[in-house]
């Protein structure tokens, strides 16, 4: 009985030479794509990298409202409480190349933090960087933790020694309650700057009133046209009293004396005098003199209009003053300050960089990013 010989055996061979293929090229993929790189990562983060230091402050900025008199009598108290904008602002400024740069001029972070570059390039800031290079590592190096419902912010900074990053920590905290000064005092200046203002605009004003009273007084040689002009009338009364006695004398030396008596001619003559002096005091109070200087009517009117424009000038300083002084005291009792409530701490070991964290983030990634590649290669390969 003889046997076919079987032809699917070459056919098997070249399956079971090309599964081998296959195993190697993906065992091969494997070890470029997760086992070497994973193993430099390990060499870098363990043999390589350099230890990092964290030092955390935390704070919040605070409003402290004091309370009024009237406030503390009728028995209201308010409370310190947290201002949510000043917070949000303040954030933005820990961020901020402004900040950055004002830390580097202090503590020269380009130094402190570049020291390693050429050992440790990964975690390190590179020499001579620019401001922007800087600003984008400080974002690497302070973490910020911040809650907007609480406006409570917490910064972890860390450096390559424990007392640099106390150091660095503790700079920040300090220009950022510098900067909430400032702003409080920019605060204070705009509440108080309109009542300013309108109290510099009264102070002028009073100041130009009296100039003029003083110039009416300087140009009329009157110093209080009231009491001149009271004198003045008190003289016009007497010389109608002596007016009205001559005429009754003069009639009582017609009834008893001839009409060519002398003493008659001199009772007209003084009749006459005071007459004539009655009509110039008179010429005073109605019409300008002969002289061309101003009669009584004009002098006391421009004096009353200058009176009243003082008098007006003085009621309105009085109610700029009072009400500079209430904005002051309304700016004083409103004072924002940082509130540390967490202050910088020195380290005393290196908690930084997080090796296992990394290594194990390094490795899922390479892992998935070599299962990924290899399901599409075989997927295009199996169809074509």
């Amino acid at each position: 009985m003889s046997t076919a010989p079987d032809r699917s055996l070459p056919y098997k061979a070249v399956d079971l030479a090309r599964s081998k293929t296959r195993h190697l090229w993906l065992f091969a993929s494997l070890v470029l794509f997760f086992v070497i790189p994973v193993m430099v990562a390990g060499f870098y983060l363990y043999a390589v990298a350099k230890d990092q230091y964290s030092s955390s402050v935390a704070f919040t900025v605070r409003t402290e409202e004091a309370s009024a008199a009237v406030d503390i009598i009728g028995g209201i108290s308010s409370l310190s409480g947290s201002s949510s904008s000043d917070t949000d602002i303040l954030y933005e400024f820990i961020q901020s190349q402004q900040l950055v740069s004002a830390i580097d001029k202090k503590l020269d972070l380009r130094s402190l933090y570049s020291r390693h570059y050429s050992e440790d390039f990964y975690f390190s800031l590179k020499p001579k960087g620019t401001i922007e290079d800087l600003t984008n590592y400080w974002e690497r190096v302070v973490n910020i933790d911040y809650d907007s419902g609480t406006g409570l912010i917490e910064l972890r900074v860390k450096a390559f020694a424990p007392d640099e990053a106390f150091l660095i920590a503790e700079t920040i905290f300090k220009e950022s309650s510098d900067m909430i000064n400032q702003l409080s005092a920019v605060a204070r200046e705009d509440a108080t700057r309109y009542a300013k203002e309108d109290l510099d605009l009264a102070v002028n004003r009073l100041k130009q009133a009296r100039q003029s009273i003083l110039e009416f007084r300087a140009r009329t040689q009157i110093i209080d046209p009231q009491a001149d002009l009271q004198g003045q009338m008190g003289i016009l009364n007497n010389l109608q009293q002596q007016l009205a006695t001559a005429l009754i004398d003069l009639d009582l030396l017609r009834e008893t004396t001839r009409y060519n008596d002398p003493r008659i001619v001199q009772a007209e003559n003084r009749i006459k005098v005071i007459e004539e002096r009655i009509i110039e005091e008179r010429l005073k109070f109605s019409a300008k003199k002969t002289d061309g200087s101003e009669d009584y009517v004009t002098i006391i009117g421009e004096f009353e209009r200058l009176n009243v424009d003082l008098e007006f000038a003085q009621q309105a300083y009085l109610s700029a003053l009072a009400n500079y002084d209430g904005a002051i005291a309304e700016a004083q009792r409103k004072s924002r300050y940082l509130a540390a409530y967490l202050e910088p701490s020195v380290a005393e070991k290196s908690q930084y960089p997080q090796r296992s964290t990394l290594l194990l983030l390094v490795a899922v990634f390479a892992f998935l990013s070599w299962a990924i590649l290899s399901l599409i290669y075989y997927s295009i390969r199996d169809r074509g």
